[in-house]
């Protein structure tokens, strides 16, 4: 019988991504990612290496899906409330990509995939600033200070649902409250990014 070597492959990675969102790359073992699985903890360290490589390969795979996911809108940068608004969406169907970025904030250590990361990030900042540079963004904004905050503005309801929950009261499950806080995302990113009129 012949072994589904791809089917294995993404079993484990989504049983890893799952026990790395909720315990850490320190709080979890090869062993328990192994059995969430079903599969042999051997297949893990034969198709992953070790634990770190692992968590590297499931939050690199993780980005890569944001970054084909949230595309600019039609409009480009001059809609950035709808880029926000998108960023903001793609968080909500994926929770877990806050809490791999925050474990890996706290784990220390260099970042998974940093040469590529980096470069991604930094051909961010500069379409931000190319925008400005054609008056469809405030100039007077950082670019690489406005990519973060438009980030931070989307995703920091799924970093910390608590204390979004302690300042609003309102269930963030809630259909009506989420639209509230992607309006909420979206008119705030217009206000800051975009040129005064």
């Amino acid at each position: 019988m012949a072994w589904d070597t791809e089917g294995t492959r993404r079993r484990l990675k989504e049983a890893a991504t799952i026990e790395f969102a909720e315990r850490g790359p320190d709080g979890t073992t090869m062993a328990r990612i192994a059995e969430r699985a079903g599969i042999n903890k051997e297949r893990l360290y034969k198709y992953f290496g070790d634990k770190r490589a692992l968590f590297e390969t499931v939050l690199r795979d993780e980005l890569d899906k944001l970054a084909a996911g949230v595309d600019l809108p039609p409009g480009g940068l001059a809609d950035i409330g709808e880029f926000a608004g998108r960023t903001f969406d793609y968080h909500a169907a994926h929770p877990h990509l806050a809490r791999l970025l925050q474990w890996e904030g706290l784990a220390g250590g260099p970042p998974a995939d940093e040469k590529n990361r980096t470069a991604h990030y930094r051909d961010k900042a500069e379409a931000f600033a190319a925008a400005q540079r054609a008056g469809v963004l405030d100039d007077e904004l950082d670019p690489a200070h406005l990519v973060f905050l438009i980030i931070a503005l989307a995703a920091w309801w799924f970093s910390v649902p608590q204390v979004a929950y302690m300042l609003t009261g309102a269930d963030a499950d809630d259909p009506a409250e989420r639209a509230r806080r992607r309006a909420f995302v979206v008119r705030a990113a217009e206000r800051l990014a975009l040129p005064s009129r």
